[in-house]
């Protein structure tokens, strides 16, 4: 009885901790939000932050942007699930920033203002470049969004103590999930509409700092309570996770053998493959990461904010090798399964484990708990924040300013339209996560970096390095590459025909593969090249200046 009342009295305290510690953090950036505001005069300020940020500042901005609660949820459980295969995703992560590193950073600095179509439309016709690019933005940012806030859904039933037979003010587990998506989509919106990009550079800043320290923390306690020896971690974890030996080898999710059915193993394979091939090309085509660029003065700092981002990006994904083995062995893959099916929850779970044994009992649990699910929540707002100006930035920029009003628009109007964007695209995000609940974040995000890099990537780097590139290849390499990855996806069993998809009552799949890069990033780039040769339109003075300007920054704004 006095077991139970202690438990009981642990889990409330834990709830009226996190509830605390997240109300605080909501309070800080909301503060820095309207601060920023009054510092937001002009359209500059609105998106690029009135390009007065640092290297490092935007290297930490481009970190707590990228270090998203796919990252620390997402890949922190497929590792707890699936051993080898889940560290796939942060070998993937990482790798991507090279391409962004060496092919696009200092280049897209150079020749454009705000939005990634003011690269790809300087040489070519505006309206119907704009507005491809615009529809291929908010269809990645949502893509990316959905993973944020299926993220956050996650979170709140694990902090809130609802276990399936348990209420909180009345609310399920399913409902408290909806009501959260619901809250933290009303949030990004408020950052988005008040703050602009200095706002949302801000508490992204504060954001990588509160994950990078979180993650540390854990880190050093898992490999405490192991002596700092590697093997008998990773002994624990594979015994743990109830997979033996297998767990650390690959072929656990990925690349699978099955004996006696050549065809489901060669797919499964392949499956691999276009995952490797998203997750390397993806980060390139991100628009939220491609405007960090416009933020800094100069190229070189934006080559400077690339490498600190590098830097603080690596340690953290050499990190999340601890909390992903460090849960496997401490909390068990059955316990994380149980609470959340995708294993997004199995971070905070274990920060709950590493809390009772070295804080001491339920209490200790509760504290290191609500802490490391205040920082979670704070990534996701930092993210969808920066999701949600990008899309809303391109809209009113691209679309709005350049395509209706044919670039007759006053800056005025052009932020009130990208303030009213952040809010219809707020409420579709919210509508689509409350029906992925049942996918792992991480692997939401891989389909988001394969859109990227099958409809943004051929057409930037095209406009970039191909003289005779023009306008009809750039629609052509955006809406090819865009559609192929949305429909090939809509036929996979992401969506139908499997028990963690979308829909998993309904069976219309026929795309065998989970992840659509292997196909539909080869064709963007084949469309791009089809466009360009049956148009006869090039304009090679153009491509001279572009190039100059890329190269030197000459006459960039």
């Amino acid at each position: 009885m006095n077991t139970v009342l202690a438990a009981e009295a642990g889990s409330t305290t834990a709830r009226n901790l996190t509830i605390t510690l997240f109300l605080i953090f909501v309070a800080i950036t909301l503060a820095i939000t309207v601060w920023a505001s009054r510092q937001t005069k002009t359209a500059t300020d609105f998106y690029a932050g009135g390009r007065s940020f640092s290297g490092f500042q935007n290297g930490m901005a481009i970190g707590g942007d990228y270090m998203s609660a796919a990252s620390f949820l997402g890949i922190a459980g497929i590792i707890a699930l699936y051993g080898y295969d889940g560290f796939l995703y942060s070998i993937g992560f990482l790798v991507a920033w090279l391409v962004a590193l060496l092919l696009v950073a200092e280049l897209l600095r150079n020749s454009g203002r705000y939005t990634m179509a003011d690269v790809l439309a300087f040489r070519m016709r505006q309206r119907p470049v704009r507005t491809a690019a615009a529809v291929s933005t908010i269809t990645v940012s949502i893509f990316y969004l959905l993973a944020q806030m299926v993220g956050a859904g996650a979170l709140v039933a694990l902090l809130l103590g609802i276990k399936p037979d348990t209420t909180f003010l009345g609310m399920d587990a399913d409902t408290a999930k909806v009501a959260t998506i619901i809250l933290v989509g009303a949030l990004m919106i408020i950052y988005v509409t008040v703050g602009g990009m200095k706002g949302t550079t801000y508490v992204q800043i504060v954001k990588a700092f509160l994950l990078m320290g979180g993650a540390l923390a854990m880190t050093l306690l898992v490999l405490a309570k192991y002596k700092f020896n590697l093997s008998s971690l990773l002994g624990d974890a594979a015994s743990a996770s109830g997979k033996g030996a297998a767990f650390l080898e690959p072929g656990l999710r990925y690349g699978v053998e099955t004996p006696g059915d050549a065809l489901k193993t060669f797919y499964s394979k392949m499956d691999l493959l276009s995952l490797g091939i998203a997750l390397v090309l993806g980060t390139a085509g991100l628009p939220h990461i491609l405007i960090r660029f416009y933020t800094v003065p100069t190229a070189r700092a934006a080559r400077k904010s690339v490498l600190w981002a590098i830097g603080i990006i690596g340690t953290f994904y050499l990190l999340t090798l601890a909390l992903g083995f460090g849960a496997a062995a401490i909390v068990g893959g059955s316990e994380i399964t149980a609470q959340d099916k995708a294993g997004n929850t199995a971070a905070p779970q274990l920060a709950e484990k590493l809390g009772e044994q070295f804080l001491g009992g339920d209490l200790g649990g509760a504290t290191l708990l609500a802490i490391i699910a205040a920082v979670a929540f704070a990534t996701i707002l930092a993210v969808v924040a920066g999701l949600t100006l990008a899309s809303s930035s391109s809209l009113a920029h691209d679309f709005y300013a350049n395509v209706v009003k044919t670039g007759q628009a006053s800056e005025r109007q052009e932020v009130t339209v990208a303030r009213i964007s952040a809010l219809v695209i707020g409420a579709v995000s919210i509508v689509l996560s409350i029906y992925a609940q049942n996918l792992n974040v991480a692997f939401l995000v891989a389909l988001a970096f394969a859109v990227a890099a099958s409809g943004n990537l051929p057409a930037i780097l095209y406009s970039l390095f191909w003289k005779r590139f023009n306008t009809s290849g750039a629609v052509w390499a955006i809406y090819g590459g865009l559609l192929a990855a949305v429909v090939l996806v809509f036929f996979s069993p992401v969506v139908s025909g499997a028990p963690t998809a979308m829909f998993p009552d309904h069976d219309w799949q026929w795309f065998p593969l989970s992840n659509p890069g292997i196909i539909s990033i080869p064709f963007g780039f084949l469309c791009g090249w089809l466009g360009t040769i049956l148009s006869k339109e090039s304009d090679e003075e153009k491509y001279a200046e572009l190039e100059v300007r890329s190269l030197t920054g000459a006459g960039a704004h």
